[in-house]
């Protein structure tokens, strides 16, 4: 009889649980996405963990038909990085807010990037504390006007992508809620990369934040004001294609093709997988009006694994270890033999 196989679907990771986030919330399209990518990568539920700390993006675990944990604030990626070092065998996926990530979780975020420990780390920001209604996070840009700052901001935010690169990470990507197909994409690379994956995600909290990131996904301007890296492809934006980004000494710089000045020979091309992080963190950088927000796989490189180290070590230090075993572990050191 020929083996049947069955093929998983979005579907199959949605568990039976109502979801509780505000309608036309940015989660709903996140969640989504990461269903799907999770069926086309074709992951066994049975080995996949999602760990949440506290927020509203921390509801995730359970909507998830797989193993999760809903954990404490600020305290996911400890939690997920004993997670997949317990058990190496699991796709284990953290899910984070700005404010949950970068404020009270700050240490065990830039930690768990620097030991380049093996999960995807998938950050929503919506530049707010939306669970705990509305006060200023991390991310909040300079200025912002909210419950914890009636007259503006008077801080320098958090930029993540310069964050992760500066706590030597990996793989850093960027995607906007609502884009399905560019976050699914970009959630299959960072599963598919060895180590510390950040994903982040520009999301819009319709009630305390609605329109954060409203200039990126105006459907007339979006074109003009973001551009989508691709690995071996120059860098090149526009709705007529017509704009790029060159090196001009030590900075970018955006360039118009139909000055005649420049042709897309010009224009660099991106490589996600150079070591060197300092074209990787301007791109990370970038900020409309003045540039185009850089989408896609900013930074992907390879590096040995925490948790492949652990193993290893592990390994290493039996085999030259005296002690196999309980039974040699108790009859180490001074023994009695009863009669």
């Amino acid at each position: 009889m020929a083996e049947v196989t069955y093929k998983l679907t979005p579907k199959d990771f949605k568990s039976d649980q109502e979801i509780r986030w505000c309608p036309g919330c940015g989660d709903h399209a996140i969640l989504n996405s990461i269903q799907k990518a999770m069926a086309e990568l074709e992951l066994p539920r049975e080995k996949v963990a999602v760990i949440s700390g506290i927020g509203c993006s921390s509801r995730f675990p359970y909507y998830m038909n797989t193993y999760g944990f809903h954990t404490i604030h600020g305290r996911g990626a400890a939690i997920a990085s004993g997670v997949k070092v317990a058990n190496p065998e699991l796709s284990v996926w953290q899910i984070t807010g700005d404010g949950d990530a970068m404020a009270i979780g700050g240490n065990h975020f830039i930690h768990t990037i620097r030991r380049n420990i093996d999960i995807n780390l998938i950050l929503f920001n919506n530049e707010i504390y939306g669970l705990t209604k509305g006060q200023y996070s991390p991310t909040s840009p300079f200025g912002s006007v909210t419950k914890t700052s009636p007259y503006g901001t008077i801080e320098p935010p958090f930029h993540p992508g310069e964050l992760v690169i500066g706590a030597q990470g990996k793989f850093f990507a960027r995607t906007i809620d609502i884009n399905i197909k560019l976050s699914t994409d970009i959630y299959i690379e960072a599963a598919k990369h060895k180590g510390t994956s950040v994903v982040e995600v520009l999301q819009n909290c319709v009630i305390y934040n609605d329109g954060a990131h409203a200039a990126l996904v105006d459907k007339e301007e979006k074109d003009e004001r973001t551009i989508v890296l691709k690995h071996g492809e120059p860098m090149i934006f526009g709705k007529n294609r017509d704009k790029g980004i060159i090196l001009d000494g030590l900075k970018l710089k955006v360039v118009n093709l139909n000055d005649g000045k420049y042709t897309v020979n010009d224009l660099l091309l991106h490589d996600a997988c150079e070591m060197n992080p300092g074209i990787h963190s301007m791109l990370a950088n970038m900020r409309y009006p003045e540039f185009p927000v850089a989408l896609g796989v900013i930074r992907s490189v390879t590096a040995p694994t925490y948790d492949d180290n652990m193993t290893n070590q592990i390994k290493q230090v039996k085999q030259s270890a005296k002690i196999k075993n309980m039974t040699d572990l108790l009859n180490t050191g001074n023994t009695w033999e009863i009669k």
